[in-house]
């Protein structure tokens, strides 16, 4: 069964990619058709708006990337390869000598894999070829459409073929789902960002060549977490290092540790919010997994999946022993995390109606109120 529900997958990947993506975008822009619906627009007109302006956003930022990258990337990778020579050097004839052949070892791994197209065009071997990639961004785009234009009359359809407490663990699931990808989305995005402006910016008042190529890696790596960041701010300071010197290259460092702090103890808890309650070794796992099966889009993907993952076995259980035990101790969630990982009082409440015949709720509420659509899920 597992074998066949592989190959299954294997198959419609082009499908799965596609509704995957619109369903992580859908769930990140739903809220502004919503607010243009409370503004007196059309749900109609909302949903184009929404739409027209999350493909307009989204290109600019890929065109973005990819000119301003394109057009100094042989400088670019030749000054951060220059960068690590000049670190090798100075490990070795430094005060401590360092035997840099398992670095060199280990560095020619990484760079192979990156450049046998296994890391990049990891997200395309599950398309197919650029055929096949086309006809998944068009079909992405038509999906993302009728997401946000009729997402909750479909959620809404599905949820009626089920009742009970069936019912209200499948609501909460898909609430859980949109809020965690919708406020994933958004808060990396605003975190990326924020990295790119304050390292990018004192890149360039340093005078360190390729500041905005820099400011752009930094962007991208942002939706990497944990290792994203670091590893652009290490391409930076390797820049810096061949071309303005080790003092500029220690001043970036410094700088690349001060915004990871900000972004870790600041941004991440009040931007991200609860969209992202897992542990950092459950993150880097999962990291590991999504770049090995697909690249560097599997690597993007894997954190938002795991935290949905993770909501949704928490919601389908709830089994966690709260509070501390005499054998176990203390417990290792505190109460910020706990209430976190919960619904709001208004969610609970839905979703305690649901359990207790939501179906006969739901028919006389609605001839009481005949003029009024059945409740749908807001996402």
């Amino acid at each position: 069964m597992v074998v066949g529900l592989l190959w299954l997958l294997a198959r419609v990947a082009l499908v799965v990619v596609a509704a995957l993506v619109a369903l992580i975008l859908a769930s990140a822009v739903r809220p502004l058709v919503g607010w243009l619906v409370r503004k007196r627009w059309s749900p109609l007109l909302a949903t184009i708006a929404t739409f027209l302006g999350t493909l307009v956003v989204l290109g600019g930022v890929v065109t973005g990337v990819v000119f301003a990258v394109r057009s100094d990337w042989d400088e670019l990778s030749s000054s951060a390869v220059g960068g690590w020579q000049e670190l090798q050097r100075v490990l070795r004839t430094g005060p401590v000598p360092v035997d840099t052949a398992s670095i060199d070892a280990a560095l020619q791994q990484v760079t192979s894999f990156i450049t046998s197209g296994t890391f990049l065009g990891g997200a395309l071997s599950g398309l197919g070829a650029a055929t096949g990639f086309v006809t998944g961004a068009v079909l992405m785009i038509v999906v993302l459409f009728f997401f946000l234009k009729d997402g909750p009359m479909l959620w809404n359809f599905t949820l009626r073929w089920f009742h009970g407490p069936t019912r209200a663990k499948l609501a909460e699931s898909g609430d859980r789902t949109v809020q965690l990808l919708g406020g994933y989305v958004r808060g990396t995005a605003t975190i990326a960002a924020v990295d790119a402006l304050f390292i990018g910016v004192p890149l360039a008042f340093l005078g360190v060549p390729l500041a905005v190529p820099l400011a752009v890696i930094v962007f991208v790596g942002a939706f990497v977490p944990i290792v994203g960041a670091t590893v652009a701010g290490a391409v930076a300071a390797l820049v810096a290092l061949v071309t303005s010197g080790p003092l500029i290259a220690l001043v970036v460092i410094a700088i690349v540790v001060l915004v990871n702090q900000l972004e870790s103890n600041l941004l991440q808890p009040i931007v991200m919010g609860r969209a992202l309650s897992l542990h950092a070794l459950v993150v880097l796992l999962a990291l590991a997994v999504g770049t090995i099966v697909s690249g560097f889009f599997g690597a993007v993907l894997a954190v938002p999946l795991t935290a949905v993952a993770w909501a949704v076995i928490q919601v389908w259980t709830d089994t966690y022993q709260v509070g501390d035990d005499p054998v176990l101790g203390k417990d290792p969630r505190t109460p910020t995390n706990r209430a976190s990982s919960k619904a709001t009082i208004a969610e609970r409440w839905k979703y305690q109606r649901m359990r207790h015949g939501a179906a006969a709720v739901d028919e006389d509420e609605d001839e009481d109120r005949p003029g009024e659509e059945p409740d749908r899920l807001q996402s």
